[in-house]
């Protein structure tokens, strides 16, 4: 029988494109989203494969209820997709509090809560793949989002010591880190901090610029995306990391070039810092 999918934030971008097309290959679909009336088309469009799951990452009570309804519905939950996220624009002085911990709320506490929820049964099942959508920005960092940045660096760590506790039990993780791609994260799922300082006009100003101003327009196309993903649930031995997106490989390799550069130039002061070798 085919897997069962659980997918966060389903309402938009690669959550919509991943409900769609795991549904269309004849999977079994939890569609969660924070309102059901974003997802009503879908689930009206697969009646016999797909229920809607109403789920705000920051309310634990209902992630633990969307959980429980998956596991009475389909009796399993073989693949979670951490999905649901925001952005936020701000250069780091700029950031204000409320923002900022929002953000991590819902990209790093609601992420992590979700899956401990899910974590139980499939370790009893001894099998499970999870997705976690990071982005090329939670391995190299841009002004203007240096926290949203941090909340996905702290996915992708968070997400490697999972993958060391839980491969053992027979479950699978991967961080999947997209560059540029047609969702709405550049759009309303995104909001911009109300603090301007003008230092910051040539560096978080201009990124931010940038980026809104590519919105819709980027070169990645969401059900591609969904269709990578799809395919490395089916494999064997799946990446830790995949990447989406030329711009994503090219981003990667640079942060591997400036890392090995800054190892390599400074490899005998960083030595030099433990106890001398006795003789």
């Amino acid at each position: 029988m085919k897997k069962v999918w659980f997918i966060t934030g389903c309402s938009t971008g690669f959550g919509r494109a991943l409900a769609l097309e795991t549904l269309a290959l004849g999977y079994r679909v939890a569609v969660a989203s924070r309102k059901t009336s974003d997802i009503e088309d879908i689930i009206a469009a697969y009646p016999e494969t797909a229920i809607g799951i109403a789920m705000d990452v920051t309310q634990r009570n209902q992630i633990n209820e969307g959980v429980s309804k998956a596991i009475d519905t389909f009796g399993q939950i073989d693949v979670l997709v951490n999905n649901a996220g925001i952005g936020y624009f701000g250069a780091v002085e700029e950031s204000e509090d409320d923002e900022v911990r929002r953000m991590f709320d819902i990209n790093v506490f609601g992420l992590a809560d979700v899956t401990n929820a899910v974590l139980p049964h499939m370790r009893k099942q001894r099998s499970g793949h999870i997705l976690n959508i990071a982005s090329i920005g939670g391995l190299r960092s841009f002004p203007g989002v240096g926290f949203y940045n941090a909340t996905k660096y702290a996915v992708d760590g968070l997400s490697e010591a999972l993958n060391k506790e839980v491969s053992p039990l027979g479950i699978k993780v991967t961080i999947i880190a997209p560059s540029g791609f047609r969702t709405d994260w550049a759009g309303r799922s995104a909001n911009n901090s109300n603090i301007i300082i003008e230092d910051y006009a040539t560096t978080a100003e201009k990124n931010k610029s940038d980026i809104r101003s590519r919105s819709g327009l980027q070169p990645g196309d969401p059900v591609r995306a969904a269709k990578a993903m799809i395919a490395i649930t089916e494999t064997e031995n799946p990446p830790l990391r995949l990447l989406l997106g030329a711009a994503a490989l090219k981003g990667a390799r640079l942060k591997l070039e400036e890392l090995k550069n800054d190892f390599d130039t400074w490899a005998d002061l960083t030595e030099s810092a433990d106890f001398p070798i006795e003789p």
